[in-house]
């Protein structure tokens, strides 16, 4: 099978190969965030802002330097979109933890009553490979009064292969001395907050940011700009993908005269394989594998629960392609290689 797997991958051509990159790390600590580098150009940091309740990597970019994550609400840019303000790079969290908003804490600007808080703990390890970065972290998920409802885990491996980037997060979640419910909520799980051109050019108005970073006061049509398209494994398009389920899904658009597709893929081994999608037009594109009564109408539901010291284990990856979008084949290869690995 690892044989069979190699040749896969060699199958993908020059996208994922190409002459090694040298990867590295800074640590900025004291400006709570570590810089990911190839190259010694950024391509992503792991950061925990104080007003974002949560870690997230952000900024995130392709392999040319193009910004795929929106900038708002760290640094706005012209032409974004400054809604949901809670979204801002990539994260995971939920948006009912023991009826706890960990999803939405943050949306109105500042911290919520009733706002779940992930709290970074410390960085346990760093460390180099070929084209690889490994970082795994420590965080503590807490109720308003400050009290650990569940312990968290994080190993990311930050992979660079010729044109794409690749993030692998696996995380473990262990409850504390409680009883842990996930109840059944689409505010969830892994999410992306993307670029304003790689929204979908969907038929409404909107007011948008100025060259201040501030709302210009006029309206719009959303659809200008905007390229984006999604689909997924199972070929549905389009906005058609929210609610429904699939292994991967990928969002590709272009940016100036770039293409790009990013991808989530989900992991077989994650609670509620394969995953429903939270993926909108307006550049959230989120994995929500605990959400199911929003996605069904109410014909299923999953309210996912950890006993005391309980813990359960997700798994994602993110692909970026600069330069030409994936094909199918493409990105079952690689999430093959993903369920594979981890």
């Amino acid at each position: 099978m690892k044989l069979n797997l190699i040749c896969l991958i060699l199958l993908l051509g020059l996208k994922v190969q190409g002459q090694d990159v040298k990867a590295s790390y800074a640590n900025h600590e004291a400006e709570k965030r570590v810089d990911i580098l190839f190259d010694g150009r950024v391509f992503t940091s792991y950061c925990w802002p104080e007003n974002v309740y949560k870690p997230i990597l952000y900024p995130v970019f392709a392999s040319s330097g193009t910004e795929i994550t929106r900038g708002f609400p760290i640094n706005p840019k012209e032409g974004e979109r400054n809604d949901h303000i809670h979204q801002a790079g990539i994260w995971l969290n939920y948006g009912k933890v023991n009826n706890l908003d960990f999803w939405g804490n943050g949306y109105r600007g500042f911290k919520e009553p009733a706002g779940g808080e992930i709290k970074h703990v410390r960085i346990e390890s760093m460390g180099l490979g070929n084209n690889e970065v490994m970082l795994k972290t420590n965080e503590s998920w807490l109720n308003p009064k400050g009290k650990e409802l569940l312990s968290e885990k994080s190993e990311y491996y930050f992979i660079a292969r010729g044109s794409i980037r690749i993030i692998d997060r696996i995380t473990i979640l262990k409850a504390a001395d409680t009883i842990v419910t996930f109840s059944d909520t689409k505010e969830g799980m892994f999410g992306i907050r993307v670029a304003r051109q790689l929204e979908l050019p969907v038929n409404e108005d909107v007011i948008l940011l100025d060259s201040s970073g501030k709302p210009s006061g006029q309206k719009v049509k959303a659809a200008i700009g905007a390229t984006g398209n999604y689909r997924s494994s199972k070929g549905v398009t389009g906005e058609s993908v929210w609610g429904t389920r699939a292994e991967w899904m990928d969002l590709y658009g272009t940016i100036g005269k770039e293409k790009i597709s990013v991808i989530i893929c989900d992991h077989h081994a994650n609670p509620g394989y394969p995953t429903y999608w939270h993926a909108r037009g307006y550049g959230l594109f989120a994995a929500n594998p605990l959400g199911w009564s929003d996605f069904t109408k109410g014909k299923e539901s999953f309210n996912f629960t950890l006993k005391p010291g309980e813990s359960a284990t997700f798994r994602y990856r993110v692909i970026i392609s600069s330069g030409s979008f994936l094909e199918d084949g493409e990105i079952n290869t690689l999430a093959q290689e993903f369920n594979q690995k981890y």
